[in-house]
């Protein structure tokens, strides 16, 4: 990646494209296993849209990223860099992380908060190659009865989910497709 192909691929109109995502961000937040689509950011590869949108939201220089696997090559980490001044950091001082869900495995290496600040926890972006309302079965705050989400495993999630209110939160990206996964969300088998 050249230097000036860092300085590409951020919001074209910051405080507009910024308040949509965040917007959106938030939406697939409040009602898990919804996809919504958001198209604010060209990041490098192999990132997705979603994934460098989410970023671009997010992160800033106070928020430690963590980039796994794939997703930590010099490209990403000059344009992470650039447009966010994020500090890539390692998997316990994450605020955020972003990888395939192979790649951040075992989330156990997150921070999960603890009883005085469950806050004091990452949320991860896992990259997927689709989002499909199918799969596993969710319950919870913003879901009227159950909703579906293709989940890369159910097992990590429902125990994530039985720390409650400590715990990871969850995005999921593919493309320009984003979803949610809170810690408040039960998760089972489909």
């Amino acid at each position: 990646m050249t230097a000036t192909a860092a300085l590409t691929g951020g919001f074209a109109n910051a405080p507009v494209d910024a308040a949509h995502a965040f917007r959106a961000i938030m939406t697939v937040m409040a009602r898990p296993g919804e996809i919504r689509s958001v198209t604010q950011a060209t990041p490098p590869a192999p990132l997705s849209v979603a994934a460098g949108t989410l970023i671009l939201t997010l992160c800033d220089p106070e928020t430690g990223l963590h980039l796994a696997g794939a997703c930590d090559t010099p490209a990403v980490r000059e344009w992470v860099a650039f447009h966010t001044g994020a500090p890539i950091v390692a998997p316990a001082d994450a605020v955020f992380a972003v990888g395939s869900w192979a790649d951040l495995s075992p989330v156990s290496q997150f921070p999960i908060g603890t009883p005085e600040y469950p806050d004091r926890s990452a949320s991860l972006i896992v990259e997927c190659n689709a989002l499909t309302a199918s799969g596993a079965v969710l319950e919870g705050p913003g879901i009227r009865d159950t909703a579906h989400l293709s989940l890369p495993e159910t097992a990590a999630f429902a125990a994530n989910h039985a720390l409650y209110p400590l715990g990871l939160d969850f995005f999921f990206t593919a493309g320009d497709q984003v979803a949610a996964l809170p810690r408040s969300t039960a998760v089972r088998e489909g």
